[in-house]
């Protein structure tokens, strides 16, 4: 029947075989009632299984621009071009999202954008996930700002060690240049760009000195990638010079502003202008992308419309003169050709040897347009030039190089295929119900899957075109190995129809763990990353849980295969595609809308400490209770011991515990008693460590996303740093905590002994706050808490009634300041001192702040972490009192960190020095000082 509709509908069929005089001697009722026939037995046809419902958010689906008429117009703009373009810049939120929309889309330039940190040394907008917790998100993050820009994204090794105010300062925390110009240099040598852009200008107009850094390692990287000497392990490698052609620098004229003096600049870009296929201008697509690093405040912004300048200043190049009488240039591109033929002009060395390689890539261009025949055509035309070059007598860098290109662009020609046929690809988890169940929640959603466990896989194509397609193979793509069944129903797909693959996978014992290639072993200390080779500079390791189809065209609409020989020949004109998509899994939220979520591989086990730091007062000589949090993703697991490696001297009641989880999901608390021995002040560590069949498990993992965002795990080692700390705290004082933008500050100070009561902002208004001898507002309350800004004549009333109030800084300058929150007159600045080193002075040593309950010595501010303070005051009445001052190298005197006041018969006291820093990471000082901040005004 099916082969019947085949011949009702294919022309050439019809003529071969003279067909429609005898239909229409036949009649038309009978051609009528054979079509309906057809429809019946197409309609008939069913899959092995169905897949799960559709998600309602899926991040992993292409954006809207992304699919259809306007994803087509965008990968044949792509196609056309073979420009190169690589922006360095020093943090997320950094980089010129509209100019790299401008490139990436609108000229369909390829784009990588070079980040040096992932951000982990800032402040979280949205939590108390600091550090390299932090840097998994601001990734996250990013990588959804590039798929706005229609970038691709690399790292360098270099954290973010927090604000510094010179170059030289972040050299010397990164060691040097080298490690992250290196990684710059590989970037280039992989890359290939034609075109190297720093987003900075290298100078102290840049401010932070990471952006100052980030210039400065770009212009070096310029000439030095070029330069088989620099980094020759990389050449080792296997990898090779390569001289980009221009370097430009950014910040020529300040961010921002829409004029530049003629002479500071060689381009200028507008952003502004509207996209035809976007719809957009290219500022304001980048701004929807930028929208998504909300950790750093970023949110929905509404661009006017109009020019949006920015300016880039020519500062080093290896072409001829390419500007014009008044040093402009039109583009980055002037003098470099980027057209598809102009490969063949990228390694002149070689011209001469492939001497048809200029005329092939011609012929390859004039087949780039939108229609299916034309893109089938330039599919055949360079996978069959990749192959011919393979086979050539080029130098083996110069080979590789070229078919790397040459490859590239094949694959933007399937891709490019792929949208015009509208062909989709799911890849879908059966969920642990069956394909007929209900999406589960989260919770039992197959997202994280663990070495021993099955799972099967549906993956369904859909076919939108007007073509007949032929399956040729339907593989989970990199780990074949892992299939133990696959199953099909059938091998060609029709005009609007769907293809469904079924696989049964089972995770083998060692499969690689999804989770980040770099660490630190001390993040308060280091400054640079380990990481795994074999990823270096990617933003993350690659998913290899994918399906990939590969197929070919049979013909126009009706025409199936089997075919007869004559047309299977005709078929032989048109070469097959490739569609691939990564595994995902499907769940619903509390509201019972349905997610997706790419799945992860992770172990067995998780195992954590609780809390992941500890802080014990050297008075406290007897026992410490130490909870272990125990999960098992995998069913069946097998039963395994868990115990605690402690401090020489130290021991643990029971010395171990069975561990049995049978179910996945399942969760456990052990607890041990501690007796530690000999308390100093020190630091200590306490491991847990779980043994299952030979196997040793000792850390702990948790999902790091978002609704708009991917998802990646944050591994943690099950370790409990332990700071022993000689401290007193104070005799019956009640404290009240006021939550900001997230600390993790009332946890320690409830460790040492101290009555603390967190105290939500929405309760302000109500709570009865002379129950409390001392109220802590957390960092930035003012800025992220407006029940905080509403209720702050209620603080001061607290204040002038007797109580002590110690507000820690804020970061919104203008809103603080306009809002009079403190007793006197006072003004935020953005005065910081950013080195933690620098000496400290106390200005006031005989007040009680320095004495009670600890004696406070300049000893104290020994072994401080990232920083000594932000936000400080720079201008106060005569009702305050500094207490401390310290600097920068080479910066005045800073005495705005710690002001006290009398107000009323209370204490009033504003600190900017960075507590919600050091607390945590139980740096003994610190929290002695603290401890006497919140004790101010008690007897």
């Amino acid at each position: 029947m099916l082969l019947l509709c085949a011949l009702l509908s294919d022309p050439i069929i019809m003529e071969h075989f003279d067909l429609r005089p005898k239909f229409r001697a036949c009649g038309i009722g009978v051609f009528l009632f054979l079509l309906i026939l057809c429809l019946v037995a197409t309609a008939a046809q069913t899959p092995v299984s169905q897949p799960a419902a559709t998600a309602a958010r899926d991040y992993f689906a292409p954006l809207p621009q992304d699919t259809g008429p306007s994803g087509l117009k965008q990968a044949i703009k792509r196609l056309a071009n073979t420009g190169r373009i690589m922006m360095v810049t020093a943090h997320p939120d950094d980089e010129d999202g509209g100019v790299l929309t401008l490139e990436a889309r609108g000229k369909g330039v390829n784009v990588v954008l070079v980040c040096l940190t992932r951000g982990e040394g800032g402040q979280n907008e949205l939590g108390t996930g600091l550090s390299d917790k932090l840097g998994i998100l601001r990734t996250l993050e990013l990588l959804a700002s590039d798929r706005y820009y229609g970038v691709e994204q690399r790292f360098s090794r270099a954290a973010d060690f927090g604000y510094s105010k010179t170059a030289a300062e972040t050299f010397q925390k990164w060691g040097g240049h080298d490690v992250p110009l290196a990684d710059i240099v590989r970037v280039i040598r992989i890359f290939n760009p034609d075109v190297l852009v720093a987003r900075f200008s290298g100078t102290d107009r840049d401010g932070h000195g990471h952006h100052q850094a980030s210039a400065i390692l770009a212009r070096e990287a310029f000439r030095a990638a070029a330069d088989p000497a620099r980094f020759p392990e990389q050449i080792q490698e296997g990898l090779a010079p390569w001289q980009a052609k221009k370097l430009y620098m950014g910040n020529v004229c300040g961010f921002g502003t829409n004029s530049c003096p003629d002479e500071n600049w060689t381009v200028k870009l507008d952003r502004g202008e509207v996209d035809p296929v976007l719809g957009t201008s290219y500022i304001q697509f980048g701004a929807n992308g930028l929208a998504h690093q909300r950790s750093q405040g970023h949110g929905e912004y509404t661009v006017p419309p109009g020019p949006r300048y920015s300016f880039y200043r020519l500062v080093d190049s290896v072409l001829p003169t390419t500007t014009d009488a008044k040093g402009h240039e039109k583009d980055f591109f002037d003098g470099i050709d980027t057209s598809l033929s102009g490969l063949a002009n990228k390694l002149a060395d070689d011209e001469a040897a492939l001497p048809w390689l200029g005329t092939t890539l011609k012929e390859a261009a004039g087949q780039v347009g939108e229609s299916v025949d034309s893109l089938t055509t330039l599919t055949r035309e360079l996978d069959s030039l990749a192959q011919r070059i393979d086979e050539t007598e080029l130098p083996a860098a110069n080979k590789t190089r070229l078919l790397g290109w040459v490859t590239e662009k094949a694959a933007q020609a399937k891709e490019a295929l792929n949208l015009a046929l509208n062909l989709t690809l799911e890849v879908n988890v059966v969920p642990p119900g069956g394909p007929t169940a209900p999406i589960p929640a989260e919770k039992d959603a197959l997202t994280a899957v663990s070495p021993g466990q099955k799972l099967e896989i549906i993956a369904k194509l859909h076919n939108g075109s007007k073509y007949w397609i032929s399956i040729q193979e339907a593989t989970f793509d990199q780990h074949p190995d892992w299939v133990k069944q696959v199953h099909a129903d059938r091998t060609t797909v029709g005009p609007g129809e769907d293809y469904y693959a079924n696989f049964l996978i089972l995770i083998p014992s060692g499969a690689p763990l999804t989770r980040p290639y770099w660490s630190r072993d001390n993040p308060e200390t280091e400054a640079v990353t380990q990481v795994d080779p074999k990823y270096q500079t990617l933003p993350l390791p690659p998913n290899t849980l994918r399906v990939r189809v590969d197929y070919e065209l049979t013909g126009h609409r009706g025409l199936h295969s089997p075919a007869p020989d004559f047309l299977r020949k005709r078929s032989s004109e048109y070469r097959g595609g490739t569609i691939e998509r990564n595994l995902e899994a499907a769940f619903t939220d509390e509201h019972g809308t349905i997610h997706k979520s790419e799945v992860a591989i992770t172990p067995a086990f998780s195992l954590a400490l609780e809390p992941a730091e500890k802080v014990i007062p050297v008075s406290n000589g007897h026992t410490n209770v130490e909870k272990v949090s125990v999960s098992s993703n995998l069913s069946g697991a097998p039963s395994g011991k868990l115990h605690l490696v402690l401090p020489s001297g130290w021991r643990a009641e029971p010395e171990s515990d069975t561990v049995a989880l049978e179910k996945r999901g399942e969760a456990q608390d052990f607890e041990f008693r501690v007796y530690p021995q000999n308390l100093r002040e020190q630091r200590a560590e306490i491991k847990a460590v779980l043994n299952v069949n030979g196997d040793s498990y000792q850390d702990g993992y948790t999902l790091v996303s978002r609704d708009d965002l991917g998802s990646f795990y944050y591994y943690q080692p099950a370790v409990e740093h332990v700071s022993i700390v000689d401290v007193k705290i104070p005799r019956s004082l009640k404290v009240g905590y006021v939550m900001g933008a997230g600390d993790d500050i009332p946890p320690v100070l409830r460790q040492i002994g101290m009555d603390v009561t967190v105290i939500p902002p929405a309760r302000l208004a109500l709570e009865d706050l002379s129950q409390y001898g001392t109220l802590v507002l957390g960092v930035r309350a003012y800025d992220a808490q407006k029940d905080v800004v509403s209720n702050h004549e209620k603080l001061l009333e607290y204040v002038s009634a007797g109580g002590t109030l110690l507000v820690q800084h804020n970061n919104d300058i203008a809103d603080f300041n306009g809002g009079h929150f403190t007793p006197y007159p006072a003004e935020l600045s953005r005065v910081r001192v950013s080195v933690e080193e620098a000496p400290v002075a106390i200005l006031a040593p005989g007040d009680p702040i320095f004495h009670i309950p600890n004696e406070i010595s300049e000893k104290d501010f020994d072994g401080w972490v990232q920083e000594r303070g932000l936000y400080f005051m720079d201008k106060w009445d005569d009702h305050f009192r500094p207490l401390l001052a310290c600097h920068d190298p080479n910066e005045p005197e800073q005495k705005g960190g710690l002001l006290v006041a009398k107000y009323g018969k209370g204490t009033y006291i504003y600190t900017g020095y960075a507590f919600f820093r050091q607390i945590p990471a139980g740096v003994p000082g610190a929290l002695r000082l603290f401890v006497n901040l919140v004790s101010a005004g008690r007897d």
